[in-house]
């Protein structure tokens, strides 16, 4: 059974990176930040290429934003071809799913894979979100993955080291957890390859977003306080401390 599949592939900044506060106060300066793709999508398009290569079909992958560089690097891996949504959806996770919902509605896909979550948001939240708008069975924090005739076999994380087995009905999403894979090195011949694979800009309306941001700030960072003094000294002033601060 060929499949055609859809990847999920975010342009996100290193978390590493040094995070300013724009001038607005309501974003992130990006001013220096370092960008690639998105650690989750990484192991999501290394498993759509693997399944690919054991059946057979086409690996297409959807970026929203400005991600040229991300969606190259995948084709380089191994996808066949790119979407682009040039739209920014800021950390609106309603409406980054909706608008590749419109993007890939004439797609006639089998499966959606996704990374579990953003490297910078954190908020697992698009692929949930995507598989209820179009209506099809999703299973998260996926570690394996078999394809079988019609139905795809998986394994999902849970907590305390646990895991449970699914099985469901295709088309459907899966969102795919780190280490699932370990993911491939772009060769010189894959980057060679990817300049002549097609990367095609979609613009959609997604209509209003869900989020409206008032405001963004650095936490406050409170300096250590150093307790000097004998033993004793030393642990009648930190009894002090916590019982002013409400903890014994």
């Amino acid at each position: 059974m060929t499949l055609k599949i859809i990847v999920l592939a975010k342009h996100a900044a290193d978390p590493e990176s040094e995070i300013r506060v724009s001038a607005d106060g309501k974003g992130v300066d990006e001013k220096g930040l370092v960008f690639d793709i998105n650690d989750w999508d990484r192991y999501a398009i290394e498993e759509a290429i693997r399944i690919k290569e054991q059946h057979g079909g086409e690996v297409i992958v959807v970026g929203v934003g400005y991600a040229d560089d991300t969606l190259r690097k995948c084709l380089a891996m191994g996808a066949d071809r790119a979407i682009k949504i040039p739209i920014d959806t800021g950390m609106d996770s309603y409406l980054t799913a909706k608008a590749v919902k419109e993007a890939i509605a004439d797609e006639g896909f089998d499966l959606i894979l996704t990374g579990l979550m953003s490297q910078d948001y954190n908020n697992a939240l698009v692929g949930a979100m995507l598989a209820g708008m179009l209506g099809i069975p999703f299973s998260t924090a996926v570690t394996s993955i078999s394809v079988e005739d019609d139905k795809i076999r998986v394994v999902r994380e849970l907590e305390g080291g646990y895991g449970e087995e699914n099985i469901l009905p295709l088309p459907a999403l899966l969102t795919v957890q780190s280490g699932i894979n370990e993911p491939r090195y772009v060769s010189i011949m894959g980057i060679k390859r990817a300049k002549t694979k097609e990367l095609k800009e979609i613009s959609v309306d997604a209509g209003e977003g869900m989020i409206q941001v008032d405001k963004v700030y650095v936490p406050p960072v409170e300096k250590a306080e150093l307790i000097e003094g004998s033993p004793d000294e030393i642990a009648e002033k930190l009894i002090g401390i916590l019982k002013d601060r409400g903890l014994i």
